[in-house]
């Protein structure tokens, strides 16, 4: 619904969102309106579009969806207008002389004939030039947002435009709203090409072919993590997506400077200028370290049976293979499945190096990879973002870089399959030379969601040493889990006997895995595993349908959580006691830890919380760490409830208890990597609820989506370069 009004008074203002809540007037009627507003004053006069809701704690408010402004239609307006404290010079004793003087003519003089205010007594001319200054600004800001909010974009975006381009605003959009997608965040190709069609530009002008091609490009690494494309996908793909011809595509995309193309086995490959210079970095400075290794003088035999003495320990010879490797290699590549020993490795490794007075760090790209890594090594992990130490100065950049090395001599990253491109140029940015880079993971999981293909990519090369691991060492008699990984990873179906620790719940019809799922949480696992509801993780493949995470978590909230205080955001409701996870790198996100006092910022992508208050305009979340951040306005959209997550998010995370909730879908989503990777997620137990077929059909699908990247390209190709270099 719309409605017009004036603004009564303002009660709350996020200066850096523009979440506002106010009291809004309309026909002598009031209430509380809350949402994204331009910079307002009381007084105001606004027509809003949006929908009264129900909040549990502050009742009935106007949620606004949009809000414009008018100029004020009568004295009082124009009285409070003047005198809301927007205009320097301006108060409420100047704003009544004012308006003695000019009546309903102020705002016209205001715009048409500001000199004539040094007829209002008290306005010299400094103080004359102050209120046209800040009325002027005020009012381009104005003018400025209410020009955007015409082609459908919401105050959030408005304002983020206007803060990168301010007074030019208009201009800069007016010749090409393509640029948008380069400058401003939140804006894609679409949003730029909807201003664009509203505006009349030609839809088959180079600005506009230029910036789907690099959508195209971008798209395809948020979604499938390419870091580039065949040039013919990449050529059909744009051309669907832009409604022009092919041709037309390739002509613009031959011209094009910010984007490389390249010959990969006799395949014309094109990524954008970033990826290519970010995996053509990362190869060079990986074949670096590979060659500017120092000889240590260690006795790698001596030190693994003094070690096997003080641990009681027998290492088995690939395990001695792998720790002898991190001493004599610049990059180690050391991958295998669950209970083939990478911690054990880790450990030892640890140990001789500190002996030996070397300092190793340990590191992974997630929080909860990195807690991970610390429960099973006894050593502190930390997240890669926080062994950089984030420069919250400037947005992505790390306090440690080639200028300001690490101090360490081995680094070694866990999970390292999970970490995108850029997060691990920059690592490599800040390790020092001469230093080990060890690299652990595991290959038959899930490609990581982020951009690149890191681990597959190195291993592939054959320029890194590589140790694999296939002997499985971790296995207790009575565990199911461990040795239904490996039968599923060689496709063989899992073995179940519905009595220890791996369970499958026979269930075909939708609406019945959801029951039988809600009620595992609730009460049946709780009992039989002795664990809280928080201990078990609720997995599934896909995001849609009626066991698609969006309505496994809407379904899961109504029975374990079902009232109490709560705020409402888009279409999800957040209570205290959710269970939420970040869903975007946020590095400006501001946390606190009560327990100690220490405070910091960033937040990561697939952080698990709970919610642990509700306020008037958002919410603070508990995360595992022991982190509480409060979110608000915008900052809401990157949380999400995780009662259940995908097995894509879920990769580099434990937990003690995994159900796997499955139906039918699509044969490319439902592959045998999916259910290896879902099952290597928990610690005590497995739950799979779904058609047994389905599981069938799991194990028997190999197929692995192809992930385009150029890292393991760049390698084979640097390594000669650097030969020549170093001899």
């Amino acid at each position: 619904m719309t409605v017009k009004g004036r603004v009564a008074d303002i009660i709350f203002v996020n200066e850096e969102n523009g979440y506002t809540v106010l009291n809004f007037e309309t026909d002598g009627d009031f209430f509380t309106a809350v949402g994204i507003f331009p910079l307002v004053s009381e007084g105001e006069v606004m027509v809003l579009t949006g929908e009264f809701k129900k909040n549990s704690r502050f009742g009935e408010q106007f949620v606004v969806e949009s809000a414009e402004i008018s100029e004020p239609d009568d004295l009082e307006g124009v009285y409070k207008y003047l005198s809301s404290g927007l205009f320097k010079g301006v108060g409420e004793k100047t704003a009544m002389q004012i308006i003695k003087t000019f009546g309903m003519d102020t705002m016209d003089i205001l715009d048409h004939h500001p000199e004539r205010l040094r007829e209002v007594p008290g306005i010299g001319r400094s103080k004359l030039a102050d209120i046209v200054e800040s009325y002027r600004k005020t009012k381009q800001m104005k003018e400025s947002l209410f020009f955007l909010q015409k082609y459908g974009l919401t105050m959030n975006l408005a304002l983020k435009i206007y803060k990168c381009y301010g007074e030019s605003t208009v201009s800069v959009i007016s010749n090409n709203p393509y640029i948008l997608i380069e400058n401003v965040d939140g804006i894609g190709f679409l949003t730029a090409d909807k201003i664009a069609e509203k505006m009349g530009i030609d839809r088959n002008g180079d600005f506009r072919i230029k910036a789907g091609i690099v959508h195209t490009l971008n798209e395809a690494a948020g979604k499938g993590g390419h870091t580039c494309l065949p040039k013919n996908i990449l050529i059909d793909n744009a051309s669907k997506l832009l409604s022009v011809d092919s041709s037309t595509v390739e002509r613009v995309l031959d011209g094009m400077f910010n984007v490389k193309t390249v010959d990969v086995d006799g395949v014309e490959t094109v990524a954008t200028e970033l990826n290519y210079r970010t995996e053509n970095s990362i190869a060079t400075k990986l074949i670096l370290l590979k060659k500017g290794v120092e000889r240590w003088d260690v006795d790698e035999d001596k030190e693994l049976n003094n070690y096997e003495k003080t641990q009681s320990i027998t290492l088995h010879d690939r395990q001695k293979e792998a720790v002898k490797k991190v001493f004599s290699s610049g990059v180690t590549v050391i991958t295998g499945g669950p209970g083939t020993g990478k911690t054990t490795i880790i450990k030892a490794i640890t140990t001789i190096a500190e002996h030996r007075g070397k300092k190793v760090v340990l590191c992974a790209p997630t929080g909860r990879a990195s807690k991970r890594m610390t429960e099973m090594t006894g050593t502190e992990s930390k997240t890669i973002h926080r062994l950089l130490g984030v420069d919250f100065a400037a947005e992505g950049k790390f306090e440690k870089n080639e200028s300001n090395l690490l101090t360490a001599d081995i680094i070694i990253v866990d999970e390292i399959s999970m970490a995108d491109i850029y997060i691990f140029y920059a690592l490599l940015k800040a390790i020092p030379r001469g230093a080990r880079l060890v690299l652990v993971g595991d290959k038959d999981q899930l490609p990581s969601v982020s951009c690149g293909n890191i681990l597959t990519d190195v291993i592939e090369s054959g320029v890194i040493d590589v140790v694999g691991l296939t002997e499985i060492y971790r296995q207790s008699e009575k565990s199911f889990i461990i040795t239904n990984a490996h039968r599923i990873n060689r496709g063989e179906m899992p073995l179940v006997d519905n009595r220890h620790d791996f369970f499958v719940n026979n269930k075909i019809d939708g609406s019945d895995i959801v029951n039988t799922v809600i009620g595992m949480l609730k009460t049946r696992i709780p009992k039989f595993a002795n664990v809280t509801t928080n201990d078990i993780q609720v997995l599934t493949p896909v995001r849609k349908g009626i066991v698609g995470v969006e309505n496994m978590n809407a379904e899961i909230q109504k029975e374990l959580n079902p009232d109490g205080e709560g705020i409402v955001h888009g279409k999800t409701t957040f209570r205290v006691k959710d269970k939420v996870m970040q869903t975007v790198n946020n590095y400006c996100l501001s946390w606190r830890k009560p327990d100690t006092g220490e405070i910091g910022s960033g937040v990561f992508n697939g952080d698990i919380g709970i919610v642990a208050s509700v306020g008037k305009s958002g919410v603070d979340v508990l995360f595992d760490d022991g982190k509480v951040v409060t979110y608000d306005g915008a900052d809401m959209d990157e949380l999400t409830l995780a009662y259940c997550v995908s097995v894509h998010k879920s990769q580099g995370s434990e937990f003690p208890v995994v159900i796997l909730a499955l139906s039918g879908s699509n044969y490319l989503i439902m592959t045998r990597n999916l259910l290896y990777t879902a099952v290597t997620r928990a610690k005590k137990m497995v739950v799979i609820v779904g058609d047994e077929n389905c599981i069938k059909k799991m194990v028997g699908n190999n197929y692995t989506a192809k992930r385009y990247s150029l890292l393991k390209y760049l390698l084979e190709k640097n390594v000669h370069k650097v030969e020549i270099l170093w001899g």
